[in-house]
């Protein structure tokens, strides 16, 4: 009697269960609606906020390549001595690229569209161009017949007008960026312990010493990464405004940011940086650009091998196929921003890989059947 009333009494508890568990299609279809809407929702707050995303990162491994710096000075003085000398420091160097660079390129620019009808004149009454003319006379005299037609429609005024406005909009967006950038990459110096101790907060309390150990390992590389990668752009854009004001190039101040923004992205920068350079010098004269090209040339085998071994010999290694795909990538989903932070992210997951990932394979065997049907 008791069995049977056990079974009875277990019977109905899963017809009960059965019933709870069964849900009606409406409501069913009503959540998952709900949670695609919320899905899209979150998808496209993220991509309005893609540019700040951006920001915050770079201005994150910024702090962390100046935090050698302060680690540096903190052997010497209390760390918020050390690091308000960084803060002095950056603000000053930042201040004096703007006094240097800015009224040079405004002034450079000036000369460059005030010299322009001369530069074309001696474009079109060179030898070079007097041959190419003489093939392809008919197509040439045909681009710029409509390029004047163009330039006199005043239809196409307000078009050449919203462009210069829409020039003016990217420059002072960018100078907002760089503002912003800056001054974050400030807070986040200034309070990068605490940041890391509250991410530690949030690994279980047996896991945190090997958390913080690889997360020390991590911004170290970082730090290094950031660092040695800023010396070689540094080199670069000194190297570059010397020889451009040698060979009389154009608009030497504003080669030598290129070529030092070009430098911050490893392999393909220079090299794209070099490409843009000459092309313009070639504005000039062909013996500019060819000068030029050949400096860019041998720069290039010498940063690959003096000295970039001797400046990044202490950072990660990061493999020049995975270099390449990560600035593709990065260029492609945030510009030029995202392109300089996908190389020290990179570098980051190949560090987490070497130490998380290889040890814990490493410490998996084999079940016991296995080796022994091996051996069989």
């Amino acid at each position: 009697m008791w069995h049977r009333v056990r079974q009875s009494g277990g019977g109905g508890s899963g017809t009960d269960s059965s019933r709870l568990n069964r849900i009606d299609p409406f409501t069913f279809g009503l959540v998952g609606a709900l949670g695609v809407l919320l899905a899209l929702l979150i998808g496209a707050i993220i991509g309005q906020l893609a540019t700040v995303l951006i920001y915050i990162g770079v201005a994150l491994f910024l702090a962390l390549g100046l935090d050698p710096v302060v680690v540096f000075l903190e052997k010497r003085m209390p760390r918020a001595a050390a690091v308000s000398v960084v803060v002095s420091g950056v603000l000053i160097i930042f201040a004096g690229i703007l006094l240097a660079i800015v009224p040079m390129l405004v002034r450079q620019i000036a000369n460059l569209i005030e010299d322009a009808p001369k530069m074309i004149d001696d474009v079109m009454n060179s030898d070079w161009f007097t041959q190419l003319t003489g093939q392809y006379g008919a197509e040439i005299e045909d681009a710029a017949n409509g390029a004047l037609e163009f330039v006199q429609d005043p239809d196409n005024l307000g078009q050449i007008g919203g462009g210069l406005i829409a020039v003016g909009s990217g420059i002072a967006s960018a100078v907002t960026g760089v503002t912003i950038v800056l001054i974050l990459t400030l807070y986040f110096m200034a309070s990068l312990r605490g940041m890391k101790r509250i991410a530690t907060r949030f690994v279980p309390a047996y896991r945190r010493p090997g958390f913080s150990e690889l997360l020390e390992d991590v911004s170290t590389a970082v730090g290094r990464y950031v660092i040695g990668q800023a010396s070689l752009a540094s080199i670069n854009g000194v190297l570059t405004i010397i020889l451009m004001s040698i060979i009389g190039a154009p608009v030497p101040a504003l080669l030598a940011l290129i070529a030092f923004i070009g430098s911050l992205i490893p392999l393909v920068g220079t090299l794209s940086a070099s490409i843009v350079i000459s092309l313009i010098c070639l504005v000039d004269a062909p013996l500019t650009a060819l000068i030029a090209a050949i400096y860019y040339l041998i720069y290039m085998q010498i940063e690959a091998y003096v000295l970039s071994p001797r400046i990044m010999s202490r950072a990660v290694s990061v493999p020049g196929a995975i270099v390449v795909i990560a600035a593709v990538g990065g260029g492609t989903l945030g510009g030029i921003l995202g392109a300089l932070v996908a190389i020290p992210v990179t570098a980051s997951i190949i560090i987490i890989i070497q130490k998380v990932l290889f040890p814990t394979q490493d410490r998996k065997l084999a079940p016991p059947d296995a080796e022994v049907g091996v051996i069989a």
